[in-house]
């Protein structure tokens, strides 16, 4: 039993199946057990608790909805609502890391990624092995596509990105950005692994809230060949 009981001041647990409150239920212990005797000493230091990534994991919580096959919990939308939920009890920041790696890197891979990209970056992601970040929002636009400045330009055997994103989380320590940039004056999604030529992203000190979770302070593209 999960030391945590909440509140259900509207009878939603009436609505929710055996399986989508046995989900909320795991999530609930893992946050009691292992987030929440820890977190404080995290914030405090403006620190990442990495230790939680295996255990985040093996409970399924990256890229809960997406199939099977990928070594995901192919859970429902309400499932994965419920997981989000009992992390966010825990910390923002831990919330987002999960967040983000699962909805804004995992599923964008699953959605429009090429079989080959599919089948080796999502099973890695699912396992914790690998991190994701997404990059859209911009120093000078914030989240606003239309005035992004990040741009992309075709060269022999790959693409050249241009540009700078700010306040991306998981983006210091993720192994695979998601780069939203200008192709022709159309938005596309770019897969930029780190530590290749271009790309930069120092981290983030001091701030006053989400102090768990890794930002850095702006990401950078400069003559990046993809």
């Amino acid at each position: 039993m999960a030391k945590f009981q909440g509140v259900d001041y509207y009878n939603i647990d009436s609505l929710l199946s055996e399986d989508e409150i046995l989900v909320r239920n795991t999530v609930r212990e893992f946050v009691d057990e292992q987030v929440i005797p820890i977190i404080e000493k995290h914030n405090r230091a403006g620190t990442f608790p990495f230790d939680l990534i295996k255990g985040m994991a093996d409970i399924g919580l990256f890229g809960a909805t997406l199939p099977a096959k990928y070594g995901c919990a192919e859970l429902n939308n309400v499932a994965y609502g419920l997981m989000m939920q009992e992390l966010e009890r825990g910390d923002s920041g831990v919330r987002s890391f999960a967040s983000v790696q699962s909805g804004l890197v995992m599923y964008p891979i699953y959605q429009f990624g090429s079989e080959e990209q599919k089948d080796y970056w999502l099973p890695k992601l699912a396992k914790g092995e690998k991190i994701g970040c997404f990059g859209l929002t911009e120093p000078d636009f914030g989240s606003n596509p239309g005035g992004m400045i990040t741009r992309a330009e075709k060269k022999d055997g790959g693409y050249v990105l241009n540009g700078a994103k700010m306040w991306i989380t998981n983006g210091t320590i993720a192994d695979v950005a998601v780069v939203w940039a200008k192709l022709d004056g159309v938005v596309r999604g770019f897969l930029v692994e780190k530590g290749t030529k271009g790309f930069t992203a120092p981290e983030m000190h001091g701030k006053h809230s989400l102090r768990a979770s890794v930002t850095p302070k702006r990401i950078c593209f400069r003559n990046r060949k993809d």
